[in-house]
């Protein structure tokens, strides 16, 4: 992404002397020779997406078309919030418009789709869904194979649906915790405990289930963090002790 800025957006300006540029519009990628210069770039397959996705976008969609797509209620730089409707399992209808149009985009999937909904649009319902979060869906979540026992289409929108009847609207960071905490590269560092609670509505039979997730960090800074699902915040931060891994030296 530096690359891209760096190569293709505008300056924005200078701090310590080092320069920054902001993120380039989809019209800066149009031009014959940039797939050939991404690739140079290190993009390598992802150039020629990079570039036909900005053609489509120039030549087929209004101006601010991706602005639309984003969730009302996630407003930035003091934009008034709106209401995003109501939660049904498959997502808002906000969200399910956003995923589907970038559907329509050379090279994107419903991963990808979902990643830009997640972290770009503001959709905390949006699960982007791979072999990984398929598993723990199945190994943690009681996620049946049955019909599902190979990652299709039917079965990423299956595990989506079930992270979210168990989430709501912030499903999609729910997964990012557990996916982050099952990497082995964090499982060597992370002490982890999840706890589940099931609370069924007065209104109608959903179930929310909330989940603390209590971590201690094996590094010389060790933080203990609750997260409660149900409210989709942190509840607490407090340090606790270090834990450290001692090694005997042998005598020689």
């Amino acid at each position: 992404m530096e690359k891209l800025c760096l190569h293709y957006g505008s300056l924005i300006g200078e701090i310590d002397s080092r320069q920054y540029y902001d993120m380039p519009p989809a019209s800066a990628l149009t031009a014959p020779g940039v797939e050939a210069h991404l690739r140079q770039l290190g993009f390598g397959y992802r150039a020629k997406y990079l570039h036909q996705t900005a053609l489509k976008i120039s030549k087929d969609y209004e101006n601010g078309w991706l602005n639309s797509l984003k969730n009302p209620e996630s407003s930035i730089f003091g934009a008034k919030a709106f209401d995003a409707g109501e939660m049904l399992p498959g997502g808002r209808d906000g969200y399910r418009r956003a995923h589907g149009e970038l559907l329509a985009l050379q090279g994107v999937g419903p991963k990808v789709a979902d990643c830009i909904c997640l972290m770009g649009l503001g959709w905390g319902e949006a699960v982007p869904v791979d072999t990984h979060v398929w598993q723990i869906a199945q190994r943690d979540y009681k996620f049946g194979k049955g019909k599902h026992s190979s990652l299709t289409k039917a079965t990423y929108d299956a595990v989506g649906d079930k992270f979210r009847i168990l989430w709501g609207k912030e499903a999609g960071w729910a997964h990012s915790v557990l996916f982050t905490a099952d990497l082995r590269v964090f499982a060597e560092r992370l002490s982890t405990k999840v706890e589940i609670k099931e609370v069924k509505q007065e209104d109608d039979t959903t179930i929310i289930t909330a989940v603390k997730i209590k971590a201690e960090l094996l590094t010389p800074v060790s933080v203990k963090r609750e997260f409660d699902e149900e409210n989709a915040s942190p509840m607490a931060f407090e340090k606790v002790p270090v834990k450290r891994k001692l090694k005997r030296r042998r005598k020689t």
